[in-house]
This record gives structure tokens, C-alpha cells and sequence, in this order.
């Protein structure tokens, strides 16, 4: 009786191993596959700018050209409204916002696949025109490198120097920001925790930003930011810390 229950219960045990071995397989396949998503789009990205480049057109400045294609882009997502680089940096990836569900792209990609390792998105708080004094813009941070995960790299005061500079590419204009911040955080709800329509409450926000003390922050002090700037929050988690984020905080600037 008791051989026959040693074996069932290791006839249990090798199931649940060969599961879970399954399980671990899928997953890293499903997440290699999203992975992938991302790398197609930014390639033909890159090949719609060296086209564009390679025109040699000089536009009028009030014209402004693209070099994203978000008419392509859109025919695979409507949600795709924006585009982030940070230039010399893994930091190039198309932004999207689901407007009845701020969570949705935490856990989907641009194609609608379900996990990791979800996409660049801002929540409906925020307009698609960055014309909000703050617009927080969320990513993983994944181990592999990719999406927000080179944030971290702004833990070196050193790198903030090399790469000062965040873009965003929408279909009307280009948006240049220059990085003043990065920080530890709490995981506090940014945009729920302020008042950004009150003069009040955006210093508020200013203070709590140079007001964190932490081994791993970087700061500009020669960047000048105030109330009546707009800022780019782009925000990430920190492995091991559930009860903070690291952010990296940038005022938009005229090139």
C-alpha cells in the first residue's frame, strides 16, 4: 500500500515538474514572440528615417515631416499615437493609450498579445498632445534590457551627461525634452496624487522630485524648470523595490 503511494505520488511530482518545465518554456517562447513585435516596428522605423533623410528635402520650418509612419503603424493599432527615443539608447518604441482601459498595455503589446513585455503607454489622464504640464509615460523594466529597463542607466550621473536628450515623434511635430531628474520614487499614483491644473500643486510636485534622497539619483541642477514648463515623467519599476519607482524627469525645451 505504501509502495503504491510512493509512486503515485512520484508519478505526481515528474507530472507537475514536466508542467511547470512546459509552463517556463511557453512563457519565454510567448515572450521572445512580443519581443519580436517591437523589433519589426522599430526597423521599419529606421528605414522610414534613413528614406527621409535621403530625399535631402529641406521643408519649410513651420512644415514638419515625420519620420514615423503612423498611418502604417495605426492599420495595426489605432491606439499608437506616439513615438519615444531616446537617442544611442534602447529607448525607441511607439507610445499607446487605450482610452477605456488605462491598464490594458501593462500587460499586452502594440499587437494586443497578451504578456510581457507589455508596451510604452500613458494613461487617459493624460492628452495625446502632450500639452499637460505632466504626461507619465509607464514601461517594464525588463532584465533582458529592452523597453524601460535603460532608465536604470540614469543611476550614473556620468550617463545623464551622454544622454541628456528624450524626442517624441507624433504625427504633427517633434517634441524635445531635456532630462533634469532621475530619482527613486514611491509608487504613488502620480497623476492622482496632484492637482496639475494648480500652480500650487506643480511645485509641489517639483519639491517632492528634489526632495528624494537616494544613492542612485541623478540630478541637472543647470536645467532650469518651473510651473509653467511641461514635463515628460517616464517611469519604471525597480527589481525587488514593489514600493518604488524609478523615474526620469524631463522639461520640454525648443531645439
Amino acid at each position: 500500500m505504501k509502495k503504491n503511494l510512493r509512486r503515485i505520488i512520484g508519478i505526481l511530482m515528474i507530472i507537475l515538474a514536466i508542467s511547470c518545465i512546459a509552463y517556463i518554456g511557453y512563457y519565454e517562447y510567448q515572450k521572445k514572440q512580443n519581443e519580436n513585435i517591437y523589433t519589426e516596428v522599430q526597423e521599419q522605423v529606421k528605414e522610414d528615417k534613413n528614406k527621409l533623410n535621403k530625399t535631402g528635402k529641406t521643408a519649410p520650418e513651420e512644415e514638419y515631416v515625420s519620420p514615423v509612419d503612423f498611418e502604417s503603424l495605426r492599420q495595426s493599432n489605432a491606439d499608437i499615437y506616439a513615438w519615444i527615443e531616446i537617442p544611442e539608447t534602447n529607448i525607441n518604441y511607439p507610445i499607446v493609450q487605450k482610452a477605456d482601459d488605462d491598464s490594458y498595455y501593462l500587460n499586452h503589446t502594440i499587437e494586443g498579445k497578451e504578456g510581457y513585455p507589455g508596451a510604452i503607454y500613458t494613461e487617459s489622464l493624460n492628452a495625446k498632445d502632450f500639452s499637460d504640464y505632466n504626461t507619465v509615460v509607464y514601461g517594464h523594466n525588463m532584465k533582458d534590457g529592452s523597453m524601460f529597463q535603460g532608465l536604470h542607466a540614469y543611476e550614473d550621473s556620468q550617463y545623464l551627461e551622454k544622454h541628456p536628450y528624450v524626442y517624441i515623434y507624433t504625427p504633427t511635430e517633434k517634441i524635445m525634452y531635456k532630462i533634469f531628474a532621475c530619482i527613486v520614487y514611491s509608487n504613488a499614483h502620480i497623476l492622482n496624487s496632484y492637482d496639475f491644473s494648480d500652480a500650487y500643486q506643480r511645485q509641489l510636485y517639483l519639491d517632492s522630485v528634489f526632495g528624494s534622497r537616494n544613492m542612485r539619483n541623478s540630478i541637472d541642477e543647470s536645467v532650469s524648470v518651473g510651473t509653467d514648463d511641461n514635463i515628460l515623467t517616464l517611469s519604471t519599476c525597480i527589481s525587488g523595490e514593489p514600493n518604488n519607482r524609478y523615474i526620469v524627469e524631463a522639461v520640454r525645451v525648443d531645439e
